[in-house]
């Protein structure tokens, strides 16, 4: 995803699945505490039910709306940690083992820390 996005804007546009399913609304984004990049959506999944978190990386901006590489299903299943709070090392693990993402391998949009033994921490939320 582009980095160069201001990650407020993401809140409250559309996300997809990789068929083009709509899964909801992006209610918070998360960003990466060293870094500052956006790292997770919380995405609304109905008028009722909970957020489901989503990795912005490989997910990718389509025209106005957020397309997540995954399965509806997957993304329904994805770890329920509420919204609104910092997510934990442990927490954020938990969602890329969810996901099959390794965490080991940086990429433009994962920067390991400066002492390779110190837990990542995630979850500032935008605006924070």
């Amino acid at each position: 995803m582009q980095t160069d996005i201001d990650p407020r804007s993401l809140i409250g546009r559309k996300a997809f699945d990789r068929n083009g399913t709509k899964i909801g609304t992006i209610d918070e984004v998360y960003l990466d505490d060293a870094t500052g990049v956006p790292e997770w959506a919380a995405v609304r999944t109905g008028l009722f039910s909970r957020d489901a978190f989503v990795p912005l990386e490989p997910s990718e901006l389509v025209g106005d709306a957020l397309r997540v590489p995954f399965e509806r299903s997957l993304i329904r299943d994805a770890p329920d940690f509420g919204v609104g709070r910092h997510l934990s090392p442990e927490q954020e693990l938990q969602l890329y083992h969810h996901y099959g993402l390794d965490v080991t391998l940086p990429s433009e949009f994962h920067h390991p820390p400066a002492d390779p033994d110190e837990p990542r921490d995630f979850g500032r939320l935008a605006g924070d």
